[in-house]
């Protein structure tokens, strides 16, 4: 018999594409009067920008949003309709790369306006563009004034389609944070003085602050792909990446043995542990090694949560499955590292780190399942 992927990897990551087209669904939902589009930057966020994207276009979305222009190519080589804005902006000498697959820069600066509109004129027609102007995240954007400049510069106004205001928000998450509101005020005085293009101003913690924020195209990211939006509420959003490690060896430690790298976890009782072959390699972070017996960090296997022991390595973790029931668990059998029963938000915060990190340091060589693209896969 001829093995399977999963098979001949020592862990499982399977992509609901079925979750994340019902994820899109609840934000388009939320987003109101609103265009949702779908952020699919850094592969998708580490998922596969081709069945995901490929997802996302048959539940109904029709903008996207990547980071750099050569992912702006991969996009367009699986959605040729597609509306695709590059959120880095025009990079230097590269309009006419831009231009040739109807790639939208959200231009950042006076210097990008100005070499966007003088290649149009070369080109022979306006070229379409977003604006991006920063509101107070001090990251990427045309500042007020530098806005303020731009609009003054008549030549390099008639130079441009903007086909898009935006700006990016510092604190969705946070719904009571003075920030919001502060970026809400300025965006508004922006918009005034660019009637009549749409604009945007929320991300995925955005889409949940209301009406004044989502204005007429949202742009959700890391909600997609199963991530909490908001902080210290039930997490709205259906899981996606479900990643599982196949159970290599079992073994009994007595009282006071040790298990992994260094020696820092060791048995109070007469325990037994399994070995998932799943490690740093793979992206499981080294972050959710544990020295105490007990956790904080877990995994679902066999119905019931079991703590993660000792260091995580290279290839492989431990797990104590010491209170389930005996023979419960054998080699071969999985255990879930993240997914339905082990929220990636909650994994997230055992490792000390975010849901994104988790989701774009996933490995590349587990076995990876797509399932509920309605077209045929090749990922």
């Amino acid at each position: 018999m001829t093995p399977t992927p999963e098979d001949l990897a020592g862990a499982v990551l399977t992509i609901d594409l079925v979750a994340l087209k019902e994820n899109w669904r609840r934000l388009n939902i939320r987003a109101g009067k609103a265009e949702c589009g779908a952020a699919v930057k850094g592969n998708a966020y580490g998922l596969g920008i081709e069945p995901v994207a490929r997802a996302l276009w048959e539940a109904g979305c029709r903008s996207f949003f990547v980071a750099r222009p050569k992912e702006g190519e991969e996009l367009r080589e699986r959605l040729p309709e597609a509306t695709i804005y590059i959120l880095d902006g025009l990079f230097a000498g590269q309009a006419e790369f831009y231009a040739k697959l109807n790639l939208c820069p959200a231009l950042i600066s006076i210097e990008e306006a100005q070499e966007w509109a003088m290649f149009g004129r070369v080109y022979g027609r306006k070229l379409p563009c977003a604006i991006h102007v920063d509101t107070g995240i001090n990251r990427l954007g045309f500042s007020m004034a530098e806005f303020d400049s731009l609009l003054a510069d008549n030549f390099t106004m008639e130079g441009l389609n903007v086909t898009l205001l935006m700006s990016h928000l510092a604190c969705a998450d946070e719904p009571s944070h003075p920030l919001n509101q502060r970026q809400r005020t300025a965006f508004a005085s922006i918009r005034a003085k660019l009637p009549g293009v749409a604009a945007s101003l929320a991300n995925s913690s955005g889409v949940f602050l209301g009406d004044g924020f989502t204005h007429d195209l949202v742009r959700p990211g890391i909600a997609l792909y199963g991530g909490n939006p908001m902080q210290n509420v039930a997490n709205p959003m259906l899981p996606v990446a479900i990643l599982e490690g196949a159970v290599m060896q079992l073994r009994s430690v007595a009282p006071g043995d040790t298990v992994g790298y260094s020696a820092t976890w060791k048995a109070d009782r007469p325990s037994r542990i399994a070995v998932l072959g799943a490690g740093y390699k793979d992206g499981v972070p080294r972050a959710l090694s544990s020295k105490q017996p007990h956790g904080p960090a877990q995994v679902f296997i066999n119905g019931q949560r079991c703590p993660v022991i000792g260091r995580v390595s290279m290839d492989m973790m431990g797990i104590d499955i010491t209170d389930l029931a005996e023979g419960s668990v054998v080699r071969g059998t999985r255990a879930e590292i993240l997914g339905r029963h082990i929220g990636i938000d909650e994994a997230a915060n055992w490792a000390g780190t975010i849901s994104y990190e988790l989701l774009t340091r996933l490995g590349s060589r587990y076995a990876r399942l797509y399932t509920g693209l309605e077209s045929d896969s090749t990922a």
